[in-house]
């Protein structure tokens, strides 16, 4: 079956690195688009960027542009993001998620419907 397992969340200090990674299994990983969306405490979902299927075309969101890094290897179906100086504000839930075709970048609202496929997401907390 389809499965999207995230790792490399954790507490950094502000100012901070930290690399996520996706493995995907389950589905033609490298047909599908990628989405990194996060949710802060009781806060809604929040897109924070996308890659096309090639890896050649990368998305992000105002808040982490120049900041994060999306990238993919097909060849091991696994997704990262590279989280540099990381903020306070980046303390969120971080989910990786699929989509056969591409969705609007960046979207006006992201639901648990936005992709065909979710993982379970990994923590990622920034404070001193």
């Amino acid at each position: 079956q389809v499965q999207l397992v995230e790792s490399g969340g954790g507490l950094v200090q502000p100012g901070g690195s930290l690399r996520l990674s996706c493995v995907a299994s389950g589905f033609t990983f490298s047909a599908y688009w990628m989405y990194w969306v996060r949710q802060a405490p009781g806060k809604g979902l929040e897109w924070v960027s996308a890659i096309n299927s090639y890896g050649m075309t990368t998305y992000y969101a105002d808040s982490v542009k120049g900041r994060f890094t999306i990238s993919r290897d097909n060849a091991k179906n696994i997704l990262y993001l590279q989280m540099n100086n990381l903020k306070p504000e980046d303390t969120a839930l971080y989910y990786c998620a699929a989509s056969p075709v591409p969705v609007a970048v960046p979207p006006t609202a992201v639901t648990n419907t936005s992709y065909d496929h979710w993982g379970q997401g990994t923590q990622v907390t920034v404070s001193s």
